[in-house]
Order: C-alpha cells, then structure tokens, then sequence
C-alpha cells in the first residue's frame, strides 16, 4: 500500500532533500533517455539526423512546457487541500484534474500537429533537415496526451508527500524507451521518426500504469463516485492556477524559440552543437528542477497548514544544497565538458565541438542563477501566487529576444552561449522581491485566521 506523506512538521533540510532525491532520480532519467535518444540518433544517424531533432527544442519546450505546466498547477490545489486535511474537496481537485487534462491534451496535440509544417517553417529550419525535423516533432505532438496524463498524475502522487512512486514508473519508462529506441531505428529503420515513437509509446505506457495504480494503492484517494463528477467551481480554481503555470513555461519557451530560430540560421554545424550542448545542460540542469518542484509541494502543504514560518526555512535549506551543487557542477562541466560530447559527436567534428564547449563553460558558469529561479518560482506557485510567477517567464521571454535581436546579429554564436545566463538573470531580479511579497501576504493571511478565531 502506498503512503501519503505531510511536511508541515519536523526539520525542513531533510524532509526537502529526502522528498528531492526521488525527483531527481526521475529527472535525471527523463534527461537520461533523452541523452540516449540524441546518442543513437547522432551516432547512427548522422549529425544531419541530430541537428533535425535539436531543430524543434524550442517548440517541444513551448508546447509541453504548457501542457506540464498545468500538470503541476493542477497539483497544488491537491497539496494545499491534504496540507488542510481536507481529503475529500482533494479527491475531487483530483478527479476534476484528469477530466480536464483528457480535454485539453487532444485539443492541444489535434492543433499543434496541424500546424506542425508552418512552426518548423517559421523557426527557419535548414532544409537539409526538414523533412526529419518535421516528423519527429509531428509524432511528439501526437503523443501530447501521453505526456499529460503521466505528469498530472505524477503531480498528484508528488503533492501527497510521494516522490518515490512516480520515480518507478519513470524508471520503467526509461528501460522501455531505450529498448524501443534501440528496435525502432536499428531494427526497423525508422530514422527519426523512430526515436520519437518510442517515447511517446514509453510514456502512454507508464501513465496508464500510473493511472491504474494510484487509484488502486492510495487509499485516501479513493473516495465515493459523487466525488469524481465534473465540478465547475473546482475546474476554475484549478485552471486559475494550472494554466498561469503554463503560460509561464510557454512564456519562456517563446524567447527560446527566438534564441533557435537565431541560432538556426547560423547554419547545420551550429544547430548540432547547439544541440548536443542543450541535451549535456539539461541533464545538469536536473538537480535544480527536482528542488524547485519539492519547495512547490513542501510550500503548498505548509501554506495549506498555515504554517508561513516554515516556507522560510525551507528557503534557506533548500537554497543551501543548490549552492554546492553549483559548485560541484561548474567543476564537472570546466573540466569534462568535451568528453561528454563525445556522447554526440565524432572526434573529427573539431568545430561543433568547439562550439558545444564554449556554450558548457558559459552555461556552468551562471547555474546559480538558475537555482535560484528554481527556488523561488516553485515556491511562489506553491503559495498559489502563480500569475506572479508567471511575469517572471515574461522577463526571461524579453532577455532571449534581445539576445537574438540585437546580440546574434552582432556576435553570432557567442550570443547564443550567453541566451539562458541572461534570462535567468532578468527572471531573478523580478522573483527576489516578488518572493519577499508573497512571503509577506501568507503571513497576513495567518494572522487574520488567527484573528478570526
């Protein structure tokens, strides 16, 4: 039987860190298997085959950035209600959550593979890419509702205190995909198209498990049928905070897709490094993700509780772990940096991998920034404040576009490089005060409540 756990008492540095760990280890797999899909599309396929899939990033980023987004928006109201021991207005957020992700998830995957073609064309994808480029984001597409399901629901699990399960059923997606992968474009021939198959079946597969299980093995989720009718009081408030979280993401998403299409038109050998670059940077980019996700349900259950002195303390604890990790990182990446990209690219490849270099260092560099945005982006959309923490998207969309305006026309690939360390700038100095804000408001809030009884 599986058990839901409450962080609203005992020393906030070990309940986020053992809370982290499992996200990470999920984390560190999605990124895992998205190394390998790159791996054996560049290795067996060609850098031609790669740049196709690096491509669209910024679109997969967009669209499924939203689409998560809302997943984990959808989960705080679920985090607050068992923080509030109000079990039964949760198992309700529940059911309404999964109604509405079936909804939205086909519309969105019906529209986005319609103007599939017209994105790529807009992005300005190489031609010697496009076709391969065009596949393999149209089969992500189709696959949108795959990808919903499994993170709302894993949304759901995390808010009850569990990140332990939806690690198991990532790690089953993990050994599937590269099985899948490995079948589809060697054993099949598939190319491109292959590797994107054999995610979205991977996925759609762990999220039906996930489905079945949860509802099976959590028993405060399984409540009377009445509970899981469609509730429109409910679908307000979960889209009020679900869909400001997506936005966000999509927000951001935008000025990564100009910083692309930019870094697109710079030419093929461009596009691969860049690519190669981005898969390395993702995987270290995992650890702060994982924090930032914990802190949303750790701050969701303690604002649930009435517990605003606890939100700060976890700032403080998390804030301490993802400095040393920054630390360790930035070692890492100085120093193995080429040896990884060896992962992608031949050892002849002498410019792709100079490039791909050069945008590692400059990335490490600033990773505190990132943490930092993290920390405090989560928190504030675990407070429920996720309109605020949707302008900070907006400030990080600004930064990308007057880096791919103004700096890529006059420096070329350097400005590529330097695209995310001023975003994540321009998004802390809006998240620092905004923070202090919603700090200061749920503690009004608990002293009023205190007042009125």
């Amino acid at each position: 039987m599986a058990l839901s756990k409450e962080m609203t008492a005992g020393r906030p540095l070990p309940l986020i860190f053992s809370f982290t760990l499992p996200l990470l280890l999920g984390n560190v797999l999605q990124q895992t298997y998205s190394l390998i899909d790159a791996a054996i599309v560049g290795r067996f396929l060609g850098i031609n085959a790669l740049a196709s899939v690096g491509a669209s990033t910024s679109v997969v980023f967009l669209i499924l950035g939203f689409c998560n987004g809302c997943c984990c928006g959808f989960g705080i109201p679920v985090a607050q209600k068992f923080g509030a021991r109000d079990y039964q207005t949760m198992r309700r957020c529940v059911a309404v959550g999964v109604q509405l992700a079936v909804v939205m998830s086909v519309v969105i995957a019906a529209v986005t593979s319609w103007l599939c073609a017209d994105i790529l064309r807009m992005m300005r994808t190489p031609d010697a890419i496009f076709r391969d480029a065009y596949l393999y984001l149209l089969v992500t597409f189709l696959g949108i509702p795959c990808t919903f399901l499994y993170n709302l629901l894993a949304s759901v699990i995390r808010a009850l205190g569990d990140s332990k399960t939806p690690f198991y059923f990532l790690l089953f997606s993990t050994v599937l995909n590269v099985v899948l992968d490995l079948f589809c474009i060697l054993t099949l021939g598939w190319g491109v198209m292959g590797a994107g198959i054999a995610t979205v079946v991977s996925q759609g597969v762990s999220a039906l498990l996930c489905y079945y299980y949860m509802y099976a093995r959590f028993p405060i989720l399984q409540g009377e049928k009445a509970e899981r009718k469609f509730d429109r009081a409910l679908a307000r408030t979960l889209l009020g905070i679900g869909v400001p979280m997506g936005l966000q993401f999509s927000i951001t998403a935008i000025g990564s897709i100009m910083l692309q299409s930019a870094n697109n038109a710079l030419g093929t050998a461009c596009v691969a490094a860049f690519t190669a670059a981005m898969r390395i940077k993702m995987f270290f980019l995992t650890p702060f993700e994982s924090l930032g996700i914990a802190m949303a349900t750790y701050v969701g259950q303690n604002y649930g509780a009435g517990r605003p002195e606890r939100v700060w303390q976890g700032i403080k604890a998390s804030s301490g772990m993802m400095a040393i990790y920054a630390v360790c990182t930035f070692a890492v990446l100085m120093l193995f940096s080429r040896p990884l990209l060896y992962l992608f690219v031949d050892a002849g490849e002498a410019e792709i991998l100079r490039d791909a270099t050069l945008f590692l260092h400059v990335a490490a560099t600033f990773f505190p920034l990132v943490g930092i945005l993290c920390i405090l982006r989560y928190s504030i959309q675990g407070a429920g404040f996720t309109n605020l923490a949707m302008f900070s998207g907006v400030a990080e969309m600004i930064a990308r576009i007057l880096v791919s305006v103004i700096a890529v026309p006059m420096w070329g690939y350097l400005a590529v490089c330097f695209g995310d360390s001023t975003a994540w700038l321009f998004a802390d100095l809006f998240l620092i005060p905004a923070f202090y804000y919603v700090y200061r408001k749920i503690k009004q809030i608990k002293l009023t409540n205190e007042v009125c009884e």
